[in-house]
């Protein structure tokens, strides 16, 4: 008899089937010593559209909503139907007598497993994979302690609960909006309130009134002292001319104290999302996809966790580890000391422990490995020997000087001990060194000839625009004040959601990636502020959205009744359907389709929409669909300016597009041309001049 395990994708089912010894190959699995392991490439089943609930919901009428399903319909798309059929067959095998979900080990995870099994209709057991590591060692023990099916009830509960919410709200209130301002309009349950931030975000930089003020600085032999800011010229003036008179200034106080600043935590999916956005530049959906791919080749720990700590069985395996990720990505830093007590905490691990490198990094070289998971894998080594390194040690004064009846201050500090930074600068030698600042030495009551006194004149500045790491941080804690201290999960989305989010709003159009390749913003178009400003709060506020993404967690958790949670949802859609009101004058906010160019094959404009760009001759079949089959095959996305350039060039040149049979990256340029109905025809150009 066998166990059918059932992965999350081809790459993972090869690993555990290595593991295992299950390596005849079948048409869509592999087979051996009692195993069948076989994959669904990722969301193999998925919710059904609203017309399949009827004829009446082709069209988008205001009179048909709210639509709420009862009960939920799920379908198979014809580009998954192969692998299903396949899965369909292998759970019903007379010699196959339970199962193995060994999908990824979360929410979504669970859901995909689940929904497959059900719409296969199997009724044989399974038990749960667990595992946060694709080490060899780490999948043989995972099978040794698979775990009850029963235990992960709650958590496929709180996946229904999130997908189904995201369904209630993003359909009604997208054709809710979309009927009442006579264009598409997308919302989300999630996304909608996360735009709202950005959008918010400008508007106070808009507003936002820049204001002088002065300060007075006094130069001594070896240091100066700054006074207080103030916001009148001539005040300012005065005190800087009585200090001239006086000549002398008078140490008030003296103040030294040696100060231990603690090394960073290791990484959560967000803090390394926000790192490698904010240091190398990259969006939340290239690091983490950068991050899946060194998970998949078992180089680092599962990604898409919320936890910055390990468990305390894991302390004793440390020094090996630092010492191998050290030899591997940082042969310059010597011996580090190892402090397993500062990155070990039970209580701060739920499903999987923080992101770090494994032991296989010693059957590496990094010219292996494509640029990005080579930068992606250096923070995240980087980070496990600052973590565990030693505090640094500095020794801080605070000179208080008083002048012409006022007060000013200076600080001097000096290095004791660098400890965890100094490894930080031996990691990173471009990063520019903190530089110290020594006072001379001094005592109470004691006088300073004064040798010249200054004013400076400055400018307060507005907040700065969102880049990905500084709206990451603000998704992370949206909300965090109106929410008890308790609460386990703050925020807009979770660490696994966050990234596809900000990609879905630009996508739609919603915001824009401005800047240089180093720092890019993220802004809001007019197409996004516009929405925001016809958005009911229920719909936008970060607050309540993030108050329901705590009650999901406790119905994860098992202390929150999954269907209180979706009749709330459908009371708030309800609600608002029955009592919203159309803003006025809104439809002159409301932008018209946007021209990116001229149809490559009969010259009529070619005109954007949320679902692609579209030639505006309807004889003419050329459209470039936003959610492009083509460009997903090779790990890529048909943006705005992919398709200007594209329409303007015939060609766009594409970096770190992935193989799907190898899973490598590697640079092309894919070239546009159209059948003879207009339809587009894409063909690739490699550097080394081959095509495909």
């Amino acid at each position: 008899m066998s166990k059918l395990v059932l992965a999350e994708k081809p790459s993972v089912a090869q690993a555990l089937s290595k593991v295992l010894g299950a390596t005849r190959r079948g048409d869509g699995y592999l087979e051996g010593n009692g195993y069948v392991v076989s994959w669904c490439v990722g969301h193999l089943v998925e919710l059904a559209p609203p017309e399949a609930y009827g004829d009446q919901y082709k069209k988008w009428r205001k009179d048909d909503l709210p639509i709420f399903p009862e009960p939920f319909q799920y379908w198979v798309s014809a580009a998954t139907k192969k692998q299903f059929e396949i899965l369909k067959k292998l759970m019903s095998r007379e010699d196959v007598e339970s199962l193995v979900c060994a999908t990824d080990a979360g929410r979504e995870g669970e859901l995909i497993f689940r929904l497959v099994y059900h719409q296969c209709r199997c009724r044989k057991p399974f038990e749960r994979l667990w595992i946060s590591s694709m080490e060899d060692s780490a999948i043989r023990e995972g099978f040794k302690r698979l775990r009850p099916s029963k235990e992960y009830d709650a958590l496929y509960e709180a996946a229904l609960c999130r997908e189904r919410a995201d369904w209630i709200v993003g359909i009604n209130a997208t054709r809710l909006f979309s009927c009442l301002y006579g264009t598409t309009l997308n919302t989300g349950r999630v996304m909608s309130p996360t735009l709202a931030m950005a959008v918010e975000r400008e508007a106070v930089i808009a507003a936002f009134q820049p204001e002088t003020f002065y300060q007075v600085h006094l130069h001594f032999d070896g240091f100066t002292v700054s006074g207080e800011r103030m916001g009148n010229r001539e005040t300012t003036d005065s005190l800087a001319e009585t200090c001239r008179k006086e000549g002398s200034a008078k140490v008030a106080k003296i103040t030294q104290a040696e100060k231990s600043e603690r090394p960073p935590a290791l990484y959560d999916l967000t803090s390394l999302q926000r790192e490698a956005n904010r240091i190398l530049g990259y969006t939340a959906q290239q690091t983490l996809d950068y991050t899946q791919a060194l998970y998949e080749k078992k180089l680092v720990t599962y990604p898409r966790t919320d936890s910055r700590y390990l468990t305390e069985d894991m302390a004793g395996m440390l020094p090996e580890l630092v010492a191998t990720a050290a030899a591997a990505c940082f042969p310059d830093v010597s011996a580090v000391m190892v402090n397993a007590g500062q990155v070990v905490n039970n209580k701060k691990v739920t499903d999987h422990h923080a992101i770090i490198p494994t032991k296989e990094l010693q059957k590496y070289t990094l010219s292996e490995l494509p640029k990005g998971e080579v930068e992606v894998l250096r923070l995240i080594v980087q980070r496990l020997l600052a973590a565990v390194s030693e505090p640094c040690k500095t020794a801080e004064t605070t000179a208080e000087i008083l002048c012409g009846n006022a007060a000013f201050k200076a600080k001097g500090k000096t290095v004791l001990s660098a400890g965890w930074k100094e490894i930080e600068e031996k990691c990173s030698p471009k990063k520019k060194k903190e530089k110290e600042n020594v006072l001379p030495s001094m005592k109470d009551n004691c006088t300073l000839p004064l040798l010249s006194a200054e004013i400076k004149e400055g400018k307060t500045v507005p907040p700065k625009h969102f880049t990905e790491d500084t709206l990451l941080q603000s998704m992370e804690t949206a909300g965090a004040n109106e929410m008890p201290d308790e609460a386990e999960r703050k925020g807009l989305g979770t660490p696994a959601t966050r990234a596809g989010i900000i990609e879905k709003l630009v996508q739609k159009g919603f915001l824009e990636r401005q800047g240089d390749k180093k720092t890019r913003y993220l802004i809001p178009t007019q197409k996004g502020a516009s929405l925001v400003k016809i958005l009911p709060e229920q719909i936008r506020s970060p607050a309540m959205t993030a108050e329901w993404e705590e009650k999901l967690l406790l119905v994860e958790r098992g202390d929150y009744q999954a269907e209180d949670f979706m009749k709330e949802i459908c009371e708030m859609i309800r609600e608002l359907i029955d009592t919203y009101e159309v803003v006025k004058g809104a439809d002159v906010l409301m932008q018209k389709n946007e021209v990116i160019g001229t149809c490559p094959h009969c010259g009529a404009e070619v005109v954007g929409h949320s679902k692609g760009w579209f030639c505006s001759n309807r004889e003419c079949r050329f459209v470039l669909w936003a959610d492009n089959a083509y460009f997903n095959k090779i790990g890529k996305r048909m943006t705005k300016q992919t398709a200007e350039k594209l329409v303007r060039d015939g060609r766009v040149k594409l970096k770190d597009c992935k193989s799907q049979k190898t899973g490598k990256n590697y640079n092309a340029s894919v070239l546009l041309e159209t059948e003879n109905d207009g339809r587009p025809r894409f063909k690739m150009e490699f550097e080394n001049g081959g095509q495909k």
